[in-house]
């Protein structure tokens, strides 16, 4: 495999028609395609993480959005509208037989993309995220209180992607800062807090990815999916996903106790050996 870290890894550029979209590579092997939390880029996901995917034989490909990051366009964060870029790193990497992944926003995407898009497309792996459709439990509204703001602290960091009263978690949060901020050249420019923060003005509500033909494109298809989630997710709590138990065929839930919105920073080994696991046996 390419044994490249994900710390290191050189910035590479799709150009197209309307834009270009930079994105990473590491590993050789089956293709999988990281997209994006809210306000994430490239830079924002845990190097452990990435490198033992790569590690289990994945080729590991992360990207910025349109207009965000180091990526040319007009952003947006609408999820329907968002899938053009994986389907576009999909098409224009040529990559066959992809595992399409998603983390919190990311998620939203991938479903999405796996619904209008699923040319390419063998599994779904999301991280921390949500079903369309009406929920069960709601966010927290300490998600919105901190997700606006211009710049995290570390007990901001742990607040909303671990769980600040487990000792262990708030030792991976500090542990998984440090492995991200490890990187030092090449970095994307942050999201805008200016175009983040109007999309959280609206607080908790139900349904928050509000897109009935892809819960229905749950419910029918035959690809794969997992999900992977903490018992304690301020934005996207896993009792939603729980909640449709016997209605996707196809879904396998695991929950890591004691663990926030980002479990596979909190466990970044386990989430990775967890995915290559599931890709190579379902």
């Amino acid at each position: 495999m390419d044994g490249t870290s994900a710390t290191f890894a050189p910035t590479q550029y799709l150009p197209l028609n309307d834009r270009t979209l930079a994105y990473r590579s590491i590993g050789s092997g089956t293709p999988i395609v990281l997209c994006n939390r809210f306000r994430g880029v490239m830079d924002l996901w845990d190097p452990a993480f990435l490198d033992a995917l790569a590690a289990n034989g994945l080729r590991v490909i992360t990207f910025d959005y349109s207009g965000l990051g180091l990526s040319t366009g007009t952003p947006t964060y609408n999820p329907i509208e968002m899938t053009a870029d994986p389907r576009d790193i999909v098409a224009g990497l040529e990559l066959e037989g992809v595992v399409l992944a998603g983390w919190s926003l990311g998620g939203m995407v991938a479903q999405a993309t796996l619904a209008l898009h699923p040319n390419g497309i063998s599994h779904l792996a999301l991280l921390g995220t949500t079903p369309p459709g009406d929920l069960v439990k709601l966010a927290e509204q300490l998600f919105y209180d901190l997700a606006g703001k211009d710049v995290y602290t570390i007990e901001d960091i742990t607040a909303l992607f671990f769980e600040p009263r487990s000792a262990a978690s708030r030792e991976a949060a500090a542990r998984s800062q440090a492995r991200i901020e490890a990187r030092k050249q090449d970095l994307c420019p942050p999201v805008p807090v200016e175009f983040a923060r109007p999309l959280l003005a609206h607080g908790p509500r139900s349904p928050a990815f509000p897109a009935p033909p892809v819960l229905q494109m749950l419910k029918q298809t035959h690809i794969p999916i997992i999900h992977i989630g903490g018992d304690h997710d301020i934005i996207f709590p896993v009792e939603n996903w729980y909640a449709l138990n016997e209605m996707l065929p196809t879904v396998t839930l695991l929950t890591f106790p004691q663990s926030g919105h980002g479990p596979h920073h909190q466990h970044p080994q386990a989430s990775a050996d967890i995915i290559a696991s599931f890709v190579c046996n379902v």
